[in-house]
């Protein structure tokens, strides 16, 4: 059986926009910092829907509903969700998400789009049509806002973008210092 059968027979495939697919499992030996850098496609991702429908020869499986991904602290909601895979179907090349697509992300980023694509060789993600990511007051929005993950890089365009900043209480900014938060620790979603 292929891996991309097994995996869409599981259920335990996607990739979610800001933090990179699951491609390969985790060496057994590999220490377990290397699984929790920024590139999180060692972790495992689970994918909960109304349907699944597996597509074998165009490598693609499409999940439909209600569609929640999660992924070492990440979530993606959707109502369609398709996910593209390698001729072997053992990498997932790129997602496409639409119907009220929203991310929050490990650093509790929080977005909003009409769509959202994937890219895993980028390791990118664009979220189109009434694009919109806020954490606490700032917010951008754009009808196009392309995040750049491993590069931790972020591009706003069509139409007219808007930004608002909001200058951190320099009292909050000292407390948050010096309470570090932990990485286990999830936003609210």
């Amino acid at each position: 059986m292929s891996r991309l059968a097994a995996l869409a027979g599981a259920a335990m495939i996607l990739t979610l926009p800001v933090a990179a697919a699951a491609q390969a499992p985790a060496k057994p030996a590999e220490p377990a910092r290397k699984q929790q850098g920024k590139d999180d496609r060692t972790q495992p991702v689970t994918v909960d829907a109304d349907k699944m429908e597996r597509f074998g020869k165009e490598a693609l499986v499409v999940f439909t509903g209600n569609v929640i991904a999660r992924q070492n602290n990440s979530v993606q909601y959707a109502d369609r969700m398709e996910v593209y895979f390698d001729e072997h179907g053992d990498r997932i090349l790129r997602t496409v998400s639409t119907g009220s697509v929203r991310i929050i992300t490990r650093d509790c980023r929080t977005g909003t789009a009409r769509r959202a694509e994937y890219y895993d060789l980028e390791q990118r993600v664009v979220l189109l049509g009434d694009a919109r990511v806020w954490q606490e007051d700032n917010v951008v929005s754009g009808e196009s806002i392309t995040i750049f993950l491993s590069q931790d890089r972020t591009v706003v365009q069509g139409g007219r973008v808007k930004g608002l900043f909001y200058p951190k209480d320099e009292k909050k900014a000292g407390e948050a210092t010096a309470a570090v938060r932990p990485a286990s620790l999830t936003c609210e979603n």
